[in-house]
């Protein structure tokens, strides 16, 4: 009769997943923020000052009901750790959590899917937001393929890096030639590393980032909701 397990272990869960929401959130609103995404009007509000602005109220709200859920988890831990294998009065203290934990989950999946599926991606936007320093690895990925090491291209991508920085210019912009002196093992088409798209395509194995692998995990996600 003392057994808190189902409800212990269910807000486990609900706190883990509103952790996962808000973390989304706080993806979107940085987002939002660089006006990488469009978000409905029925999911933010206005600024009172400054018109251009578009505050993410939802998604700010989904991401501080996660430390609420993350302290009903931890308070009804607490209550249970004190007592012993027997019914005690404290038990009823189970039952707040329990039901704030299913209305709160059940409102926060439906504002995300509201969030979801109104909001529209400004690829402009998105396209800007790219530097050519995040495709750094795929320099060292390129030596990678010609047999040299990761272990010893981390440090020549590094040093690359690091030159693009004395000379405070992008490291796309590093001729052959500078790359050259770098490592010798660079060749021509190492100019091609500087293509997004093409960074993106190359990490074509099981959960990786191309275009095949990405849509294969949402037929894999919409399979599986259909079994719930």
């Amino acid at each position: 009769v003392c057994d808190r397990d189902f409800v212990a272990e269910f807000l486990m869960w609900h706190a883990l997943m509103l952790t996962h929401l808000s973390q989304f959130a706080e993806d979107l609103i940085i987002n939002n923020m660089l006006k990488c995404v469009d978000m409905d009007d029925a999911y933010a509000t206005g600024s009172s000052l400054m018109p251009q602005k578009k505050n993410p109220d939802a998604l700010e709200l989904l991401r501080g009901k996660a430390g609420v859920a993350l302290g009903r988890s931890v308070g009804l831990m607490a209550t249970l750790k004190g007592l012993p294998r027997a019914y005690n009065k404290d038990l009823q203290e189970d039952k707040v959590p329990l039901f704030d934990a299913v209305d709160t989950v059940k409102d926060c999946l439906a504002i995300a899917t509201g969030v979801i599926v109104t909001m529209r991606p400004n690829p402009k936007m998105l396209m800007k937001a790219l530097c050519p320093e995040m495709l750094a690895t795929d320099l060292a990925d390129y030596l990678v393929r010609r047999g040299v090491p990761f272990r010893e291209t981390h440090h020549i991508s590094g040093a690359c890096v690091r030159l693009a920085e004395e000379q405070e210019v992008s490291i796309d912009t590093l001729t052959l030639e500078q790359l050259q002196k770098i490592d010798s093992r660079f060749e021509e088409d190492v100019l091609k590393v500087w293509d997004y798209v093409a960074s993106v395509e190359r990490k074509s194995s099981i959960g990786g980032t191309s275009k095949a692998r990405v849509l294969e995990q949402v037929e894999n996600c919409i399979a599986f909701a259909k079994t719930l």
